[in-house]
């Protein structure tokens, strides 16, 4: 199993182009069907031919009604060379340089003409000449012009940011005021540009991932030096990620589950902190069902938040700046703490 230290690594390099498996996407968009139905979807950090964000939606776009699907790539594709043919007719590419481009998608027939549309058919779209497939001017890079021209179109952006850029992607669509549902660390919530939305319930976790690891596909280039990493039955490259969570706006049910409660409170138990006047609960399942004080949690508290019963007051010291450590115990730095008290 992979630790952070690969996350951390790609990060510094660049090397974000992990690619999410269709099981993990199924997993959580099921959860928002009624929300995706009609809307314009962009999925603006995916190569349509290496996507599985491009891929569901294209299946699902008829079942969800989608108005149109967007998807862009950035500069340089690994697959797009190879598709140069598609845009040139027959004729010399001007610029065989950029490799960037998009595809937008109004209607997804049943091309194999099976009584369905499924993965066959998108591919057979893809192949064909007749797709929506353009060259974008620039390098795709999700901040340029064109790109937040196409994001000012899109109700909703479905999609796995680089993990190195998440700060950046998330000010991005909160500027423009987009409904999302993308992939992150669970440690992006103690970014001092990610725990604000949080604490006002302007952004929360998904409903599918809450424990574990993911396995994610990588280019054939990305180094397999982690435990973990491998090499799948079809000879696709992978890498085992920990802390992967679904964030998004769009409400869901889960959001609003009670979390039975039945520890009860006693100061052997739970301690307060050396440096804050809160007590320390050391996993979600202890929080005591008679304390009305404050409570310092786990950042994984965040899987069961119901912001109907908790009310989030901040990290650790009621600062959103990053310390590097959480409150003190008993002498000793913990890592961080969200720090909540019940709804009475």
């Amino acid at each position: 199993m992979a630790d952070n230290k690969s996350l951390i690594a790609a990060g510094k390099a660049k090397k974000d182009e992990f690619y999410t498996q269709l099981s993990d996407i199924e997993n959580e968009l099921r959860h928002y069907k009624e929300q995706l139905r009609g809307k314009i979807i962009f999925c603006n950090c995916d190569d349509p031919y290496e996507s599985n964000f491009f891929r569901y939606f294209a299946i699902n776009f008829n079942y969800l009604g989608l108005k149109k699907l967007i998807a862009t790539c950035y500069d340089p594709s690994p697959i797009a060379y190879t598709q140069l043919s598609l845009f040139d007719d027959g004729e010399p590419i001007k610029n065989k340089n950029r490799h960037a481009y998009k595809i937008e998608i109004t209607k997804v027939p049943d091309l194999n003409q099976d009584g369905a549309v499924d993965l066959a058919d998108v591919e057979t779209l893809l192949k064909s000449k007749n797709n929506t497939l353009t060259l974008l001017n620039g390098d795709g890079d999700f901040r340029s012009v064109e790109c937040v021209e196409l994001l000012k179109q899109a109700d909703i952006v479905v999609t796995n940011p680089p993990f190195s850029l998440f700060r950046e992607y998330v000010e991005m669509l909160v500027l423009y005021k987009k409904h999302f549902i993308i992939i992150g660390n669970v440690n992006a919530i103690t970014y001092k540009e990610i725990f604000p939305l949080i604490k006002n319930n302007q952004l929360w976790f998904g409903a599918s991932i809450h424990s574990g690891d993911r396995a994610f596909y990588v280019p054939d280039d990305y180094p397999l030096n982690a435990a973990g990493c491998g090499i799948d039955s079809t000879g696709r490259r992978f890498i085992r990620v920990k802390g992967v969570r679904w964030y998004t706006n769009l409400d869901i049910d889960q959001r609003h589950e009670e979390l039975i409660l039945f520890k009860h409170y006693t100061p052997e138990e739970y301690p307060k902190y050396d440096n804050y006047d809160a007590i320390e609960v050391s996993k979600t399942v202890n929080i005591p069902c008679d304390y009305d004080g404050l409570m310092g949690v786990p950042i994984t508290f965040l899987d069961k938040y119901n912001p109907d019963q908790f009310e989030i007051l901040g990290l650790d010291d009621h600062r959103v700046e990053w310390r590097g450590r959480g409150p003190d115990l008993n002498g000793k730095a913990l890592y961080r703490r969200i720090i909540i008290r019940r709804k009475i």
